[in-house]
């Protein structure tokens, strides 16, 4: 049961670090609304590295965004959260690979292994938490300024990117518990009940006295003696 709680952990940690790698790469975190609008005739989509805008053609131009210094506070800490993500995912994996029983590395010293399971699950968590936070902080500035009367710059809505962000984010949450409790079930299983067993204590016996036999020829002339009516 613990390996196969293992490998689920393991790889759901895999696929959701997988997944916020391209959720930081996709160009759709927010989309530009439509909501008003009557013609629309470009198509406004950005992410964190650079705006982009596309036409009824289908033909698109993308420009990096020009100064790091010039971004807004919350872009540049959803930048380094998602680089931090990636690197914990990364770094999660390589400690499920050597904490997993099913590889080759410290094979002989279970306990070892269990740690160092427990250590990218919780490692995993972590990923998934900075990435959260960072996808959640987005939104909220997108819900922000859409939902905002004075805003006078362009709404967008929320875009597909960070819906699939989302998903790694909890395949990595899920993931490194499974790993984190393989470390319970890995430990219980080579428990079990202890009996104290105590040789039973060595009775001594008492050898009975040996009786005094009676010769024949005594025992005869006892009853001659007493008679037969004594003995009735």
């Amino acid at each position: 049961m613990s390996v196969m709680l293992e490998t689920t952990g393991f790889f759901f940690g895999v696929i959701g670090s997988a997944f916020l790698g391209i959720t930081l790469f996709n160009q759709y975190w927010r989309v530009s609304t439509v909501d008003g609008n009557v013609i629309t005739t470009s198509t406004l989509f950005e992410n964190l590295w650079q705006s982009c805008a596309s036409d009824s053609t289908g033909v698109y131009n993308c420009w990096d965004f020009p100064s790091l210094l010039a971004l807004s506070g919350y872009l540049q800490a959803c930048r380094a959260l998602m680089i931090s993500a990636l690197l914990l995912g990364f770094l999660g994996a390589l400690c499920g690979m050597v904490g997993m029983q099913c590889t080759k590395v410290a094979d002989g010293n279970p306990v070892f292994k269990a740690k160092f399971a427990t250590t990218g699950g919780g490692i995993f968590i972590f990923a998934g938490v900075c990435a959260g936070i960072a996808l959640s902080w987005y939104a909220f500035n997108i819900t922000k300024e859409f939902f905002d009367p004075l805003f006078p710059g362009t709404k967008y809505e929320i875009g597909p990117a960070l819906y699939l962000g989302w998903s790694g984010c909890l395949l990595d949450v899920v993931g490194g518990g499974c790993l984190c409790c393989s470390y319970r079930a890995q430990t219980s299983k080579g428990k079990g009940y202890i009996y104290n067993y105590q040789p039973p204590k060595a009775t001594t016996t008492t050898v009975a006295a040996p009786q005094v036999t009676i010769s024949r020829y005594e025992s005869d002339t006892s009853i001659c003696k007493y008679g037969k009516n004594a003995y009735v």
